[in-house]
């Protein structure tokens, strides 16, 4: 499917139905969840470590992989975690149109600071509302043209807790790619991502100031204590944001994002979404 996100930007999207010869999880209707995923900086819906997430979620329902702007087969450029919210919406959208009515967002890295950003903006309408969007041109749930785009569960994984992070070899190699232009072509040619040549205006959301305002949806944040992009604070200050409501995991020997995800902590991430979404 090609989905336009709201800015009239091409967004390539894979549905796929629950793997029916697993335990499936069913809400009160008897309808099964699906998990939107939303893949890290250069990532795309097809690639191998996107494929295998979507294959350990679909153990517990359906499942919508899509590709941000400017990477894989979707239209515009890479805005680096900016107006992705809209791509991931649209996905989220799609999901409820195709009647899932609990949907979970797992995103990795970039990924996962488009996720908590979604989860703070993008907020339930109707009698058990959360209220409007907060503090960003992107606005709510109520105001998408596609229709309700909340989710009903968050999961960050691998996220930074406040932009422009230097602190790392890892990130000022990724600045390199994202600021210059020599390195912008490396991203085109070398990594199959086409990046956006403006800086950001105005700023968006900063992701732990997101966090402060995604409760009383349930959320998940996922770290491994090698992580060669963001170090251990970034987590920490996520989850010193968000507060009780959200759950931290530290995961010992892990690296970054969804490479190092293997299939037992993505099962953990898929059972911990089935046992605290609404429906779940």
């Amino acid at each position: 499917m090609v989905l336009l996100a709201a800015d009239g930007v091409a967004i390539e999207a894979v549905y796929e139905p629950a793997d029916f010869d697993a335990d499936v999880t069913h809400d009160a209707a008897g309808r099964v969840p699906v998990t939107v995923v939303a893949h890290g900086f250069t990532g795309s819906a097809g690639r191998p470590h996107v494929r295998r997430a979507a294959a350990v979620f679909r153990r517990y329902g359906a499942v919508i992989t899509f590709s941000f702007r400017g990477h894989g087969a979707s239209g515009g450029r890479s805005t680096v975690g900016d107006r992705e919210v809209l791509d991931l919406a649209a996905a989220v959208a799609w999901a409820r149109r195709l009647g899932h009515r609990t949907v979970w967002t797992v995103g990795f890295s970039m990924g996962g600071s488009v996720v908590l950003r979604h989860a703070a903006l993008y907020r339930a309408v109707g009698p058990n509302a959360h209220g409007p969007g907060h503090g960003d041109v992107r606005g709510s749930a109520s105001a998408d043209p596609h229709g309700p785009a909340h989710t009903d569960a968050v999961v960050a994984v691998s996220a930074p807790a406040r932009w422009y992070y230097r602190g790392t070899a890892a990130m000022r190699r990724l600045h390199w790619v994202v600021t210059r232009p020599l390195g912008r072509a490396v991203g085109r040619y070398g990594l199959r991502t086409r990046i956006h040549t403006s800086d950001w205006d105005p700023v968006p959301l900063d992701p732990a100031e997101a966090a402060a305002r995604i409760a009383p949806t349930p959320l998940l944040l996922v770290h491994g204590d090698r992580d060669p992009y963001f170090p251990l604070d970034h987590p920490r200050a996520l989850a010193t944001a968000a507060g009780p409501q959200a759950d931290l995991w530290l995961e010992p020997g892990m690296g970054h994002a969804e490479n190092a995800a293997d299939e037992a902590l993505l099962a953990r991430i898929a059972d911990w979404a089935a046992r605290r979404a609404p429906g779940g």
